[in-house]
């Protein structure tokens, strides 16, 4: 019955969530081109408040915990389990202050609106998955971004979203370039759950009434231990608080 009845509030869902996305192309434009940065990183702020807001039309809630913990000022890698999209519209919300740039992939880099603009212009990186080689440089240029300005990076290590929650092995190519190259940084590790069963039918129609959690846990500092150390303390983190139900 509740997947029957989601038929036509997916489709209410779907219509303000495309709506947001137009409206805010061109906003971002005019933010970036003409105002700078800080204008442009408002708008994306602002854009994934609303896309927030249109989730809560499916009786989606989010919870985030330990957030206090998070250090300021200083450089930040996030990393995460990854279970849908709906991860990452959240994390640039309830991370705001943060600056969240992504590892995404190059796909995603155009032909969606807002989304794809903000990829290739607010500082976050597009990666090749089928050329690693590729990835090095352009994850390296992430690295010293995020050390200069004391701002994040988010990386799932995971590579691609777990369908049904249950998490992958990690991969530690990219998550060990961060480090090398932001060695100031602070690795702050961040368990997502029930984000999944959104798209537990698929993109249509979507799963009503879940309570997204974002975890945060102890953050590690970089420059502190080594680094099979730290992907190690990581992963168990990651995963110890995962909880599928």
């Amino acid at each position: 019955m509740l997947k029957i009845i989601s038929y036509p509030i997916s489709t209410i869902y779907y219509l303000c969530f495309g709506l947001c996305l137009c409206v805010f192309h061109p906003i971002q434009w005019v933010c970036l081109n003409f105002f700078g940065y800080q204008a442009h990183k408002k708008s994306v702020d602002y854009l994934n408040f609303f896309l927030v807001r249109c989730t809560n039309l499916l009786g989606t809630t989010y919870t985030f915990e330990n957030t206090e913990s998070i250090p300021k000022n200083v450089p930040l890698i996030f990393v995460s389990n990854h279970q849908s999209l709906y991860d990452i519209v959240a994390m640039i919300w309830y991370l705001r202050r943060f600056h969240c740039k992504f590892v995404s992939k190059k796909e995603l880099g155009s032909g969606i609106p807002s989304v794809s603009y903000n990829l290739r212009h607010g500082g976050s990186v597009l990666i090749d998955r089928k050329d690693p080689k590729q990835a090095i440089p352009v994850i390296k240029g992430l690295s010293e971004y995020i050390e200069k300005n004391n701002r994040s990076a988010v990386i799932f290590p995971e590579g691609t979203r777990s369908k049904t929650g249950h998490p992958r092995e990690f991969a530690q190519s990219g998550l060990k370039i961060l480090c090398k190259y932001a060695p100031s940084a602070y690795v702050v590790p961040i368990s997502i759950n029930n984000s999944w069963k959104i798209v537990k039918y698929g993109f249509f129609p979507l799963g009503l009434g879940n309570h997204l959690t974002f975890t945060v846990h102890k953050p590690l500092l970089v420059k502190e231990m080594s680094f099979e150390e730290i992907i190690e303390k990581t992963e168990r983190a990651v995963i110890e608080g995962i909880k599928i139900k």
